[in-house]
């Protein structure tokens, strides 16, 4: 059996930890922990490799999100991601993913928000907003992805964000901030605009 490579691990994870199980995305660490009385205690944390997600901008100003349909469950409207690959950076990996997944390539990225959605999983989400989006290529899905392009303008954006159509943590909380403050709604369109 080949080595996983466990780069994901970060400080979150300690060096004593001890692996006990190993998944094909996630693995289980145990480590002893003392308590505040002095006794101890086994503490466990879910580990895994981290995510990248773009809210690619194409060119008549849309937002190009994907319908996301995988073989165990339903079809999900969201954002072009995936994981990074070992010695991946979440740029590189963003970039791989749009090509992959939609054939467009960003002409530039602009970091949006990172994420650490639970504090029992080491894991973090880097988002990224691609502005002047293209079409160069095809997709090259993989055999368990099936992905339509779904181009969006910036107000059916908050729309789907307002129906429970698109979940994403971080962009769900900008959004409703957003929209008690207009303010913050200008913030969050010069970021997805310039």
């Amino acid at each position: 059996r080949m080595k996983k490579d466990r780069s994901y691990r970060k400080s979150t994870v300690p060096e004593s930890a001890k692996l006990v199980f190993e998944g094909t995305i996630f693995d289980t660490y145990q480590w002893e922990q003392t308590l505040y009385d002095g006794s101890t205690q086994v503490f466990e944390k879910i580990a895994r490799h981290d995510t990248a997600v773009v809210y690619p901008i194409l060119l008549d100003g849309k937002i190009l999100l994907i319908q996301d349909s995988q073989p165990q469950r339903e079809t999900v409207i969201t954002a072009p991601s995936g994981r990074l690959e070992e010695g991946e950076q979440p740029d590189e990996a963003i970039i791989r993913e749009l090509l992959e997944e939609t054939g467009y390539e960003a002409e530039t990225l602009v970091p949006f928000y990172t994420l650490q959605p639970y504090e029992k999983i080491d894991w973090v989400v880097n988002v990224f907003i691609g502005r002047n989006c293209k079409k160069v290529a095809e997709p090259l899905l993989q055999a368990g992805e099936k992905i339509e392009l779904m181009p969006v303008t910036f107000d059916e954006l908050i729309q789907l964000v307002l129906n429970d159509k698109i979940r994403q943590e971080g962009l769900n909380n900008l959004v409703l901030r957003a929209l008690v403050d207009s303010e913050k709604m200008k913030e969050l369109k010069k970021l997805f605009f310039g």
